[in-house]
């Protein structure tokens, strides 16, 4: 059963750049959220008192970073 991921991303983030590429490699498909371009997903983040990205919503568990551990294990 696949999972529903998201990936909050910016222009300017080089380790939003690794979160792809890694969702990528592993055939993973996922809606990418840029808050540099969709107001609403910018808010949606500073609701939820985060301001930095990446975020990576796995089936509505937030990991902010590219932890790659924490990653592998909700998936």
């Amino acid at each position: 059963m696949s999972k529903e991921v998201v990936v909050y991303t910016s222009n300017t983030c080089p380790h939003c750049v690794t979160a792809k590429e890694y969702f990528n490699e592993k055939g993973i498909s996922f809606t990418e959220r840029n808050v540099q371009q969709d107001p609403a997903a910018r808010k949606e983040l500073m609701q939820k008192g985060i301001m930095a990205v990446p975020v990576i919503q796995i089936d509505g568990e937030m990991v902010v970073g590219f932890d790659k551990g924490k990653i592998e294990s909700l998936l």
